[in-house]
């Protein structure tokens, strides 16, 4: 099998060289072709044809965020991973690169260790491994899902409306979100709790560029705050997020025990959670992510009788975190991401009838 073409972009030299050096180790990735800034990365484009780009953001003559734009003109497809600095400024500018076609990013030290790979080896290269789909197929298997597929319940059920609703999504999250919270009606009746796989301070600005976009308030969590409906919170970066009793209430709390799944937040550790406080009133949605984060949290909610709807692959940026749930047969709809928010809504203020067809 040829190896997957990565076009590598950015005007450090040290950086370059380093992935360029781990990126090798791999047998089935190469580094097809190397540039220092955006404006010679769309020059070599055609004739490179890579599989993924690596994108830096402050690049002399043409910037990442530029380069996003130049690029998605010429392909609508190609996977494009920012590689930005853990900074206000590197925040902001990668969730607008993300927002203008970007697929995902990973943060890297404001200096980069020469001799160290560990933000590489940990974060770069299995994301690069999953858009370009590399390595072992998932354990779980089932058959082809088709959108809107009931997948449990022999005999219907009759549902009643769903008291809150948590949300799971890592790779593709903040388009997906920005593409289902707006569509919420405000007031909402009911909790929204979402655990986004993201470092702190990009965690604050999505929640603010999101609310910007929503009816619906969206802001990051305060450990400690009442859990209360008409708005959407998000778990802060390197946070778990929990529903916990104080008194005869609920109250929201964040914690930084250790990550689940290489991840903090983690959606099992916010889906444990409301599965003891919510059990069977839960609706629990997960949508485009890499990894199984969210996997075992679905098992515990359904064996609780709560609903769990997933986003399709073909809407998917990866079907990863959906598509093992789906698999699993612990998904009660599979549905394409335009008609997630309608499904919540219904979810929310309708009895709704599970079935075996949808």
């Amino acid at each position: 099998m040829s190896k997957k073409r990565v076009l590598l972009v950015d005007d450090a030299a040290v950086v370059r060289k380093v992935l360029s050096r781990e990126i090798a180790k791999c047998p089935d990735i190469e580094v097809a072709a190397t540039a220092s800034n955006g404006r010679i990365a769309l020059a070599k484009f055609p004739s490179v044809k890579p599989d993924i780009i690596l994108l830096d953001i402050e690049m002399p003559e043409m910037d990442g965020l530029e380069t996003v734009r130049e690029l998605r003109k010429l392909d609508s497809s190609v996977p494009i991973i920012m590689f930005s600095t853990l900074t206000e400024r590197g925040a902001s500018v990668t969730l607008e690169a993300l927002s203008s076609g970007a697929t995902d990013y990973v943060t890297k030290p404001s200096n980069l260790d020469p001799n160290s790979s560990d933000v590489i080896t940990r974060d770069l290269i299995p994301k690069i491994r999953g858009l370009c789909q590399l390595g072992a197929a998932p354990v779980v298997t089932a058959p082809e899902l088709a959108p809107q597929t009931v997948l449990l319940h022999a005999t219907p059920r009759l549902l009643a409306p769903a008291r809150i609703v948590v949300i799971g999504v890592s790779t593709g999250g903040p388009d997906a979100l920005a593409r289902v919270l707006p569509l919420l009606p405000a007031p909402f009746p009911v909790p929204v709790l979402i655990a986004q796989h993201m470092p702190p301070i990009f965690t604050a600005m999505l929640a603010a560029r999101l609310s910007s976009k929503s009816q619906v308030p969206v802001r990051e969590c305060v450990s400690g705050e009442p859990l209360a409906p008409r708005g959407a919170v998000l778990a802060p970066g390197d946070y778990h997020m929990i529903v916990a009793p104080s008194g005869q209430s609920l109250v929201l709390k964040t914690h930084q025990a250790p990550k689940e799944n290489f991840c903090r937040p983690s959606v099992d550790v916010l889906f444990r959670s409301v599965a003891e406080a919510f059990g069977e009133r839960t609706l629990a949605v997960i949508l485009t992510g890499m990894g199984q984060d969210g996997l075992k949290g679905c098992e515990l909610l359904r064996s609780k009788g709560a609903r769990i709807y997933v986003q399709d692959e073909a809407s998917s940026v990866v079907w990863g975190m959906p598509g093992l749930v789906a698999r699993a047969g612990l998904a009660d709809k599979v549905l394409p991401l335009n008609l997630i928010a309608s499904e919540i809504v219904r979810a929310t203020t309708l009895q709704v009838a599970a079935s075996a067809t949808s």
